[in-house]
């Protein structure tokens, strides 16, 4: 079945979906970004390890079809850079995501944009192996016995809305016809993060708020670093509990970073400065803006010993997240107390 849709397809096939090793250094990760951006300048980066493109407008400029450009990435990004890429080729995000998810020894598996070829690469598949569907949208079809794709796409949408949700049911439905309608839209790297805690109800309590604040900073410091960024600046915004909102923002007296203590510092001392006492809060969210290239942040020295205990646990909760998920492993302060 799988061997058709290594051959060339045309250009109703543009999509192509690259996926890097998921412990890429993120340097390299940057330089694939670049590479594919000399094919098409149609490439949304999908960090930490994935991204899209778009070569619809490259195909007539290098006379070659959209598998032809994948193979032409990938080799290059083998010569240039010892880095194994899989892409997947397809008329749609769906199909390319999924097919670089198995390219084959060849590294790149292109799908063509005929109806039968997108029946003959879906239908035969279980059905969690469908682009975006959720485990708990996979159980909730397995009970029904919907097994496969192409089940799921023989169903009546009411069918399936009615066992999924309105919205759920028929996104899905239409990816497993081979429906996908988003586009790839050019994005590098982007130059904010941020996050929200928002509280079960609305709070007095100084250590909740503190606890949402430090788990912010852990999240945005590992979300940072994993992309190899810093930032210059942090925002804070609290909401209340009448929905009003007030808004902090702070330069990172040290410089550029993204390690957690300083994150987090910035987020106390912002919240601290407001001086909230019988405030009711409802969220707390915080943005690292103005982000840059950590390879350009130079690294300050410390003679704090405390820090550089901190900084080396940092990394090595990072390599603990990086291999058995983000969150798996963070300060104790930062989890939500139950009991």
């Amino acid at each position: 079945m799988d061997e058709q849709h290594d051959q060339a397809v045309g250009a109703g096939s543009p999509i192509l979906h690259l996926r890097c090793p998921m412990d890429v250094d993120p340097e390299l990760y940057r330089l694939l970004l670049r590479l594919a951006g000399e094919v098409t300048p149609v490439v949304q980066a999908l960090p930490p390890a994935a991204l899209a493109a778009d070569v619809s407008g490259s195909v007539r400029f290098f006379d070659r079809d959209p598998a032809e450009l994948a193979r032409m990435i990938r080799t290059r990004a083998l010569a240039l850079y010892g880095l194994p890429v899989a892409i997947g080729v397809g008329p749609n995000w769906t199909i390319a995501a999924m097919a670089s998810r198995e390219p084959g020894p060849g590294g790149v598996r292109a799908v063509g944009s005929s109806p039968e070829a997108v029946a003959a690469f879906l239908h035969p598949r279980p059905v969690g192996e469908l682009h975006g569907i959720g485990r708990a949208q996979e159980r909730t079809l397995t009970t029904y016995g919907v097994h496969t794709i192409g089940l799921l796409a023989s169903l009546p949408e009411a069918t399936v809305q009615r066992v999924l949700g309105e919205k759920s049911g028929r996104l899905l439905r239409e990816r497993a016809r081979g429906v996908d309608r988003r586009k790839v839209m050019p994005a590098d790297l982007p130059h904010s993060a941020a996050a929200q805690r928002r509280f079960p109800t609305d709070t007095l309590a100084p250590e909740l708020v503190g606890a949402a604040l430090l788990s912010l900073a852990v999240e945005l410091g590992e979300r940072l670093r994993n992309r190899r960024q810093a930032a210059r600046a942090v925002t804070l915004t609290v909401t209340f509990a009448d929905r009003t909102q007030i808004h902090r923002s702070r330069q990172l007296p040290g410089g550029p970073s993204a390690h957690t203590d300083d994150l987090r510092d910035a987020a106390y001392e912002m919240y601290r400065a407001l001086g909230l006492q019988r405030a009711r809060v409802r969220a707390v969210a915080l943005r690292c803006e103005q982000l840059l290239d950590a390879a350009a942040v130079a690294e300050q020295l410390s003679f704090d010993a405390g820090r550089e205990h901190r900084l080396r646990a940092e990394r090595a909760v990072d390599e603990l997240n990086a291999r058995f998920g983000s969150g798996t492993v963070g300060p104790a302060a930062s989890y939500p107390q139950t009991g």
